[in-house]
């Protein structure tokens, strides 16, 4: 006999969603070390489409768990917590990127006994040109989520959320557009190089990544304006929103550090 619920806590039904999002994660990485050492690039691409599609399925389950009303007041700030510490998370794989990057600005230098290290010719690129107005971009679009979320909040404004995350998305697309003109410039006009010297790996890396963080954020804001006009979100109930904005803000403030890091003083002459 079924029994009502007396209790905040939302009791998970079993899922096989856990089980094949790691076994689509572990086929995508394992085949990216395959892809990497020369091999066959076909497992890596099937693990994405896998983890994508695991991504898609488990977190419509979610979505379906929140209309059906299990997202209590203590689920949801169980929800708000676990997104917090994957935040966290985050910031500590950019803080290890920014780690080499300072480490091998202010001590540049092989780990080869009595080898000198010699900076090759870096073609420096204009802080204040293309990545100013990144910049500028990325900034613009957290103010139009932060309206979209405050109309929401204060007055259930549903024109003005939608309306603030198109423009936030249009704005993350444009980010993602400049940062790829950039780079097709920086490899095919200035000699810029994958590797080969630790500023290259670094800027690649640390800006790379970021730039793969905006696409995911680009994204997750465009189901969020999915889920808006599809009458989701209210001022009491949007996590999922609410969880999207974290990400967008937390993405704009690792740009404003690789901003003044690696553009301005990154580039500046070895003293």
């Amino acid at each position: 006999m079924a029994h009502a619920k007396n209790h905040d806590y939302h009791i998970l039904a079993p899922s096989v969603w856990p089980l094949l999002s790691a076994v689509a994660a572990f086929a995508m990485l394992f085949g990216a070390v395959l892809w990497m050492h020369g091999n066959t690039s076909f497992l890596f691409w099937g693990g994405f489409v896998a983890v994508l599609y695991c991504m898609f399925a488990w977190w419509s389950d979610v979505v379906a768990e929140s209309r059906a009303g299990d997202h209590t007041p203590v689920v949801r700030i169980g929800l708000r917590y676990g997104f917090i510490l994957f935040v966290m998370s985050e910031v500590m794989f950019f803080f290890a990127w920014f780690w080499s990057f300072f480490k091998h600005r202010m001590y540049p230098m092989y780990d080869y006994a009595g080898t000198e290290y010699i900076q090759p010719d870096i073609h420096a690129v204009d802080p204040f040109h293309l990545p100013l107005i990144n910049t500028l971009v990325l900034l613009l679009s957290g103010c139009a989520i932060t309206w979209a979320h405050h109309a929401l909040i204060h007055d259930n404004d549903r024109k003005a959320l939608v309306n603030g995350l198109a423009i936030g998305i249009v704005l993350g697309l444009l980010f993602t557009f400049l940062q790829a003109y950039e780079y097709y410039e920086l490899l095919a006009h200035e000699g810029w190089v994958f590797g080969g010297d630790q500023f290259y790996s670094n800027f690649f890396m640390a800006t790379g990544f970021h730039g793969a963080h905006v696409i995911i954020g680009t994204i997750f804001l465009t189901v969020c304006l999915i889920r808006a006009l599809r009458g989701d979100f209210t001022p009491e109930k949007h996590v999922g929103f609410e969880a999207a904005a974290w990400y967008w803000h937390f993405v704009d403030v690792v740009w404003l550090f690789l901003f003044f890091a690696v553009y301005i003083w990154g580039q500046a002459p070895l003293m």
